[in-house]
């Protein structure tokens, strides 16, 4: 399921916000890293990510929803496709040495999507590139895609760019006969599902140290299930969605459920934000 936020409008270069900044620091209880260009006055201060890590990064209603009736654009309809949302998505994104996925969200996704700064926020392309530089890091973050089917379009740009893909080894030898040769295909296992703890194992072995999970919320679910998060990136933004058990739509955590008393308990370290739009960085104890 989706968690995109779109690319940003046209209308970003000109936006007056984006002179003036786009968020403002409410409060901040982590050490603020260098951030160069317009990236400091944007996010009105600095960012550090200490490696290694991993941490989600998503959009939700007031009321805790993240995707709608499996619109391709349902994290844009949450967050009203909002210019700071965006640019934080994108930072966070200039931060990570890999971007994880699960194949829902690839197939939800515009077939023109990328899991790249730039492509969200265009805006601070340059800015997004110098931060990686100075953090000694590829140009761009690596798309990678968990599946258990291998249902996967070997057209789209994403998968042409040349991602790492993980699957059950049934899925993984398909998959290895269709995809394009860019793609590096590692098979995980006969289990009928990816064991992530071998994925942040294996991704970490390759150094890959910063992993941003963009989705979607079944990942996200699994990955707390088994205890990988560090830090939840959440922009909350001024909607109220509504659930019906009807209606396919998600909330943060699905397909995960913790025991009475014993819930995952978050530490708040930032909170930021434009107009009435609140982004919340919190850390897992």
């Amino acid at each position: 399921m989706s968690t995109e936020r779109g690319p940003s409008p046209t209308r970003d270069e000109t936006d007056p916000r984006l002179r003036a900044g786009v968020l403002e620091r409410l409060l901040d209880a982590t050490p603020g890293g260098l951030l160069p260009g317009s990236l400091k006055a944007l996010y009105d201060g600095g960012l550090s990510i200490e490696t290694p890590r991993c941490y989600g990064n998503f959009v939700s209603s007031v009321d805790g929803v993240v995707a709608v009736e499996a619109r391709r654009d349902s994290g844009a309809i949450i967050s009203g496709r909002n210019q700071a949302d965006r640019f934080v998505m994108g930072l966070l994104r200039a931060f990570a040495d890999a971007v994880l996925v699960g194949a829902g969200t690839v197939r939800a996704e515009g077939k023109g999507a990328r899991w790249t700064p730039e492509f969200v926020y265009p805006a601070a392309a340059a800015d997004f590139g110098a931060l990686r530089r100075q953090l000694g890091l590829t140009p761009t973050p690596r798309l990678v895609i968990l599946t258990r089917s291998g249902d996967l379009d070997p057209e789209r740009p994403a998968i042409q760019a040349g991602p790492i893909i993980m699957a059950p080894d049934a899925a993984a030898g398909r998959l290895r006969r269709t995809m394009p040769a860019a793609c590096e295909v590692i098979p995980m296992g006969d289990d009928d599902r990816v064991d992530l703890g071998r994925v942040i194992e294996r991704l970490r072995a390759q150094g890959y140290r910063r992993l941003l999970s963009e989705g979607g919320p079944t990942t996200f679910g699994a990955l707390l299930r088994d205890h990988l998060v560090d830090e939840l990136f959440l922009t909350v933004s001024p909607v109220l969605a509504g659930r019906d058990p009807a209606a396919d739509r998600l909330g943060l955590v699905e397909h995960a459920i913790f025991v009475a008393g014993r819930f995952p308990a978050l530490a708040l370290m930032s909170v930021r934000r434009s107009g009435s739009h609140l982004f919340l960085r919190y850390g897992l104890r």
